[in-house]
């Protein structure tokens, strides 16, 4: 059984070796609840991986959200690149709950949408915990909600080994049994396919596959393949296939539960006629008797969680399986950022019971319902196991539950918390545009919180409308979207982010150097002494860090909060002076999850070109992606890469060397290095010709941007793109560039009758091409348009004929505007 191997180039300094040893004599002695009280950016979450590969114990890490979780995984992915650490949080992308509204009389549906790579995921934490001891599994709250039984999932496990003798009829039913369906076209996660000897599957928490080659009835081979190309990728003498569904129930248990779910059913119909509840009896009927049916029908039905209690055999009111219980005895629980993330477990079985019991009164659901259910708290503490508390706020359930709390305050780079300034809320926006200028000229980025989600995105817009790049995150925002969109502000795609409540605990933004809290003396929730002081740590890991407090008054939160962030400073300072440390900004690589999935995918390329991908979109363009590892950057030759230029180049019917002003193979190559991607873009115009051509840097900022003067976009769909659009609605076709390239096209610009209307977010320049320029004829044009759209429809191409159309619009009314002797765009600036 392999064991934990952590790698890191780090050593322990500051307060982390104390901190290691203490936590670790703790757990040896039996602690069963331990605190980690540590500052922020103190390097807690190195403590937790060196106590785990101390320890060599299997340990859960439970996050309060799903960022949060995201990016404690590709952390602790990183310490621990060849054990087994993944990654549990809620497959929904949009989930609203069954409900009934009594007062309106109102049903409402439960309504779900469900991330696939999640579902892998979750399956592939399952798998890991089951079948290995080094593993660390990241999950947010929704671990404590009920799962299959450990015990069952177990048994069903099909395991296979060179040199078995089992036939294939009995390998095919057991996949169907755990849920499998074959495929013999397509082979997919959760799908398997026979071809004479041979049987593929791939299992649905992978995306490699398993061959089995069969002599008879005896397992000659197994190999690990890609499911696409058929490459071989390993040859191993055994495998554990689990089940593609986390709920299993087998035949005898579905049988029972039917006859359960019928009887419970007959008395909850008695006692709700006793009552002279019948329109409630109907409806009970009614949705039971249909549900049975599908079940012995097609071993399924919407809802089916419902009856989890019947088909799992539990007794009335019984605490479900969950993650936790497919855990070993001696596990470890970390309870990361635990004054956020333990009310939440508190506060999750009350909330689902009471609107469950709404159902149940009502005679939506059986009162069997009640018991798909989480974890109450108290079984919640049963079933924790030996725990530490990291927080840098720990709450008083934390402090009085805990043998020992653990001081994390110096942090190994010398940085001191960050200075605090109030400032007035009067002229609060104008004032915090002039910090984030100031921040974004030295390349830093900047948070700020407001009080809403609307005024999140408001606030957002607004930056954007000023040219700062800018860009929210709320809860409203898909998980693996928040995550893309802080890796963006770290690389520079943004230079600030506005939240509301998921810019607080635990992100390492080591970029971040201004935290700037809108209307701090608002008292509540979000303007509490721990929101404060989790808020104001997130510009700790940046020795120019700051945080702004724009109030009138000085609440007593905001006093707790400056306090005792004055109490750390001290002694930070004091340590630094007596080990002569000078204070240095963290510098840390970009990683999260997403470079997980991307991983999963394999790494097919012998060198940095990882493959040329292809997306047709209909009529709005083609889309070609080129992307670079940054470790084999210099395995690319020049030749490789002018040959992807020149097939791109062919590809969009570009001149010989690109558009004007087109740089060579050595600005892409030192872009590769940076380990930047390289798109270009291509869609199809309106009257002939190019369309875009972008090239993005190592940073996420955009080169350039051209558009063929006698072209007309139709939608590139790039984020670059998008940006550039909500930061300047006014321009129709424009370009983006570079500082030094802005001087080089200039005139290239002006001769094609593109005008500058400021400055690029890049500190270059940006330039509109005017709507009707000098000598072209409107008229003509909006003729050759209406040619254009009716032979669209005549192709039936409605999609194409609707944009040439609103083309057509937008042109008549800048002739028209153009005719009173003001251009449109110009209109528009003045108001």
């Amino acid at each position: 059984m392999p064991s934990f191997e952590l790698i890191t180039d780090l050593i322990p300094t500051g307060d982390q070796p104390q901190a290691i040893e203490k936590l670790v004599e703790g757990l040896g002695a039996g602690c069963r609840r331990q605190t980690l009280q540590g500052a922020t950016g103190t390097g807690k979450t190195f403590v937790i991986a060196q106590v785990i590969g101390r320890t060599q114990r299997p340990a859960l890490v439970l996050a309060h959200n799903k960022t949060l979780a995201a990016q404690l995984f590709a952390e602790f992915k990183e310490f621990f690149p060849k054990n087994a650490v993944e990654y549990f949080v809620s497959y929904y992308d949009y989930y609203y709950p069954e409900a009934y509204v009594p007062e309106r009389d109102l049903y409402i549906e439960k309504d779900v949408k469900i991330n696939e790579e999640i579902d892998r995921l979750r399956l592939a934490a399952i798998s890991g915990v089951f079948s290995r001891r080094d593993v660390i599994i990241v999950a947010s709250v929704s671990c404590i909600y009920g799962l299959g039984s450990p015990e069952e999932y177990g048994q069903v496990v099909l395991r296979l080994r060179k040199g078995q003798e089992i036939s294939r009829s009995r390998i095919r039913r057991h996949l169907v049994q755990i849920h499998y369906s074959r495929n013999d076209y397509d082979l997919s996660r959760g799908t398997f396919r026979v071809k004479g000897d041979t049987l593929d599957v791939q299992p649905a928490y992978r995306d490699q596959a398993y061959r089995i080659n069969f002599w008879g009835d005896e397992i000659e081979r197994i190999t690990e393949i890609d499911p696409l190309t058929g490459e071989v990728q390993g040859d191993p003498d055994e495998i554990d296939i689990f089940p593609a569904k986390l709920f299993y129930t087998s035949e005898e248990k579905m049988k029972q539960a039917l006859l359960d779910i019928e009887a419970e059913l007959e008395a909850r119909l008695s006692e709700l006629r006793k009552k002279e509840k019948l329109l409630e009896a109907q409806r009970l009927e009614q949705r039971t008797r249909y549900d049975l049916e599908m079940l012995r029908e097609i071993g399924f039905t919407s809802g089916i969680e419902n009856y989890s209690r019947h088909l799992e055999q539990r007794a009335p009111g019984s605490q479900p399986w969950t993650l936790l219980d497919y855990f070993p005895e001696d596990f470890l629980l970390f309870i990361d950022e635990s004054h956020m993330t333990l009310p939440q477990v508190r506060g999750m079985a009350p909330g689902d019971r009471s609107r469950k019991q709404t159902l149940v009164d009502f005679g939506f659901r059986l009162p069997s319902a009640l018991d798909n259910r989480p974890l109450t708290f108290g079984e919640f503490e049963a079933a924790m196991g030996q725990t530490v508390f990291t927080s840098a706020t720990p709450g008083p359930y934390e402090i009085e539950r805990s043998r020992q709390v653990v001081d994390q305050v110096i942090r190994p780079t010398g940085l001191v918390d960050p200075e605090i300034v109030i400032r007035p809320t009067e002229g609060q926006i104008d004032d915090l545009m002039e910090r984030i200028r100031e921040r974004a000229g030295r390349r830093e980025r900047v948070l700020v919180t407001t009080l809403t989600k609307r005024m999140a995105e408001s606030l957002s817009e607004f930056f954007l409308q000023m040219g700062v790049r800018a860009h929210y995150i709320h809860s409203d925002v898909k998980t693996l979207e928040r995550v893309e969109i802080l890796r963006d502000l770290r690389l520079g795609a943004f230079d600030v982010i506005v939240g509301v409540n998921l810019l607080r605990e635990g992100l390492d933004l080591p970029e971040v150097s201004l935290v700037a809290i809108l209307d701090a003396d608002k008292e509540g929730l979000l303007r509490s002494d721990t929101a404060l002081i989790q808020t104001v740590g997130r510009a700790a890991r940046h020795v120019r860090g700051q945080a702004i407090l724009y109030a009138d008054t000085i609440t007593g939160s905001m006093k707790r909060a400056i306090d005792e962030t004055n109490r750390r400073r001290e002694k930070q300072s004091a340590y630094n002076r007596e080990k002569g440390i000078v204070p240095a900004s963290i510098v840390k690589e970009v990683k999260d999850i997403t470079d997980r999935l991307r991983a999963d995918a394999g790494d097919r390329a012998e060198v940095a070109i990882e493959g040329l991908i292809v997306e047709e979109t209909g009529q709005k363009g083609i889309v070609r992606f080129l992307q670079a590892r940054p470790e084999d950057a210099e395995a690319l030759t020049e030749a490789q890469i002018r040959a992807f230029d020149d097939d791109a180049r062919r590809y969009a019917g570009l001149p010989s060397g690109g558009p004007p002003g087109y740089d060579s193979v050595k600005w892409q190559y030192r872009m590769m290095e940076k380990g930047a991607y390289y798109k270009i873009v291509l869609g199809e115009c309106i009257i002939g010709g190019i369309i875009v051509f972008v090239q993005g840097s190592g940073t996420c900022n955009l080169g350039r941007i051209y558009i063929d003067p006698d072209c007309q976009n139709q939608g590139i769909g790039t984020q670059a793109v998008r940006f550039i659009e909500k930061a300047y609605p006014r321009a129709r076709r424009w370009t983006l560039d570079t500082p030094a390239w802005a001087v080089r096209n200039h005139h290239f610009y002006e001769k094609c009758g593109y005008v500058k209307i400021g400055e690029a977010p890049n500190g270059g320049c940006l330039y509109e091409k005017q709507m009707v320029a000098a000598g072209a004829d409107p008229a003509r044009l909006i003729q050759e348009l209406e040619k254009q759209m009716k032979k669209a429809a005549s192709q039936l191409q409605f999609e194409k004929a609707a944009l040439i159309r609103d083309r057509i619009i937008e042109l008549k009314k800048e002739k028209k505007a153009s005719d009173e002797g003001e251009p449109e765009w110009r209109q528009d600036a003045a108001g």
